[in-house]
């Protein structure tokens, strides 16, 4: 049964509001879409499979956007309650048998204490420049999570941008090296440029301080793209099912080497909440 409820409008920025009311991340991620948005969907699939309870089980997909993740969880068996702040993203959610949609802020969860078997935040962490604001995201997590279930939460590395913009040889234009440079130095990344919204670009060892502030046991870190989506001949590759598999692959093998984990674009930090 597939289910809309509209509680108070949670508080979101009007600039990332804007962005993603552009409807352009859905088609990111899935097949046609860029070839390090399909790659980063991919390697999502893969690590969340290994690390999830197995079905049924009730997952929050808390930030859950459109649904991209929502949609294959539930065919894998889950039921699946999704939480986003932006209303068309509410709406496309809505409309995937078996997802239960709702507007909701990750700081204050529209959910019960331990009413869910896991917790997801695939994009919250994003758009949460203050790290009181990360912690309060992550704290209730562990609060509507059950003793022992899994939180997993990504974030963008910090490098990500200068390493996009020199894949696309736009890092030589001065003004948008001088961006890239600053989010380097200090993780914020403004509307600046177009590309983007607010966000903060995290190092790998904030997500992890960040858990336990939270009073989450930290249990690993996962780079999804590797260097993969940095190689030319990627998109070809990832086009290809047998080479595709082997990228999968080779990504799998040093998804928790600690010297790479900063090159991937996106980290997955995964914890449980103490039984």
């Amino acid at each position: 049964m597939t289910e809309t409820t509209q509680p108070r409008q949670p508080a979101v920025r009007d600039e990332i509001l804007a962005y993603y009311t552009r409807g352009n991340e859905d088609a990111r991620l899935r097949d046609g879409g860029a070839p390090a948005g399909r790659l980063e969907f991919w390697r999502t699939q893969d690590v969340l499979r290994r690390l999830l309870p197995p079905a049924p089980a009730r997952v929050l997909d808390v930030g859950g956007g459109s649904g991209v993740h929502a949609e294959w969880l539930v065919r894998d068996g889950y039921e699946v309650d999704l939480v986003d702040p932006v209303p068309l993203h509410v709406e496309q959610a809505a409309r995937i048998p078996g997802v239960t949609a709702r507007a909701g802020d990750a700081r204050e969860l529209p959910a019960a204490d331990a009413a869910h078997d896991v917790v997801l935040l695939l994009g919250p962490l994003y758009h949460l420049p203050e790290r009181a604001d990360r912690v309060r995201a992550l704290a209730e997590a562990c609060r509507v999570v059950r003793p022992g279930g899994p939180v997993v939460a990504a974030t963008i590395n910090r490098f990500a941008g200068l390493h996009d913009l020199l894949r696309e040889e736009r890092y030589f234009d001065p003004a948008q090296r001088a961006r890239t440079d600053a989010v380097g130095d200090h993780g914020r990344h403004g509307t600046e440029g177009g590309l983007f919204t607010t966000a903060y670009f995290a190092r790998p060892d904030e997500a992890p301080a960040e858990f336990t502030d939270a009073g989450l046991t930290v249990d690993g870190q996962y780079g999804l793209e590797g260097a993969a989506w940095l190689m030319g001949g990627v998109e070809d590759w990832l086009d290809d099912p047998e080479r595709r598999e082997a990228v999968l692959a080779a990504s799998r093998r040093i998804e928790s080497e600690p010297t790479l984990l900063g090159i991937s674009g996106h980290l997955l930090t995964a914890g449980t909440r103490p039984a």
